[in-house]
């Protein structure tokens, strides 16, 4: 492939946060509340550390090494877990809130899987080295000359096993290790350069991404289905709303848990996009929702089954 990649090749779209509709989604993430908020703080040191430093001379005047410690992590997080778990919405989500505690303006950039290329020769490469370079050449706009950050810059890789998988596989195609060498390249220019500029990694198969890459992860976040709470939390004000009685609603969250003939319960996509428009639709237009027809659905629903890797 001779011509360099455009942006729209390699970025599904551009999002400028603080926006509103990112806003909306990140808070519709119902029971994720501990990871919204690690994940927030670990963004705002990787795109911001001028405010960790700061933090630390309020507080901690004499703790610069330790600052020093926290702050030379590689800008890199993986979020790795079950299908549904949320883990993607969060990634695309949370920029938001970084964007409007830290009062600066962050620039999501989603890597298209497309990056994949058609298989020729040096494509995924070229891919994957001009999306970061295209990352860090925004990010290097953002930083004034005392080092605080203006804006920032975070790039979303979703489904991160197909772009960033172990090397040490033996079936591995050369030009899939050549891509792996690239990523991890442009992980370290962005670390190097003290930028601006983080990486969220997104995957359901953590033990088939580089050893390299996970080494390099600032932090790991694992994503699982929703407990009794986590369901609990997600159900009860909509169905609330619609009059269901709290043994009517702790019914349904039992349903949708582990069964004795499931040993998986509901993912909270299966919540949220399945179960409760199951719901609403079957009443629409005639009549109006009834709570134990609403059970009987949650019986019927099959959630979505657990990720499978398969063995080679």
């Amino acid at each position: 492939m001779n011509d360099k990649p455009t942006v729209d090749e390699i970025f599904e779209r551009r999002i400028i946060l603080p926006d509103f509709e990112s806003q909306s989604r990140l808070s519709f993430l119902i029971g994720l509340d501990d990871h919204k908020k690690r994940l927030t703080k670990m963004l705002s040191l990787l795109v911001n550390p001028a405010g960790l430093k700061k933090w630390s001379e309020k507080y901690h005047p004499d703790a610069g090494e330790l600052i020093n410690i926290v702050l030379r992590r590689p800008p890199l997080i993986v979020l790795e877990g079950d299908v549904g778990s949320g883990k993607s919405e969060l990634a695309e989500t949370i920029g938001d809130s970084v964007a409007r505690q830290e009062n600066i303006d962050i620039t999501l950039f989603p890597m298209s899987l497309s990056t994949r290329g058609q298989g020729r020769v040096g494509e995924m490469t070229q891919l994957i080295s001009t999306a970061f370079e295209h990352t860090v050449t925004e990010a290097k706009k953002l930083t004034d000359s005392s080092g605080n950050s203006r804006g920032a810059v975070i790039l979303l890789v979703d489904e991160a096993d197909a772009l960033a998988q172990s090397r040490e596989n033996s079936q591995m195609h050369h030009e899939d290790r050549a891509g792996v060498n690239a990523f991890i390249r442009g992980i370290d220019r962005i670390g190097n350069g003290k930028l601006p500029a983080a990486v969220i990694m997104c995957t359901n198969r953590l033990g088939a991404l580089d050893p390299a890459i996970r080494r390099r992860a600032a932090d790991i976040l694992s994503f699982k289905r929703p407990n009794q709470v986590q369901r609990y939390a997600v159900l009860a004000s909509p169905l609330k709303d619609l009059g269901f009685s709290e043994e009517e609603i702790s019914s349904i969250v039992g349903i949708t848990g582990n069964q004795n003939d499931r040993e998986f319960g509901y993912t909270f996509s299966d919540l949220v996009q399945r179960l409760l428009p199951a719901i609403v639709l079957d009443a629409y237009p005639d009549q109006p929702i009834n709570p134990s027809r609403a059970i009987e659905i949650a019986k019927q629903i099959i959630p979505t089954p657990p990720f499978q890797e398969n063995s080679r």
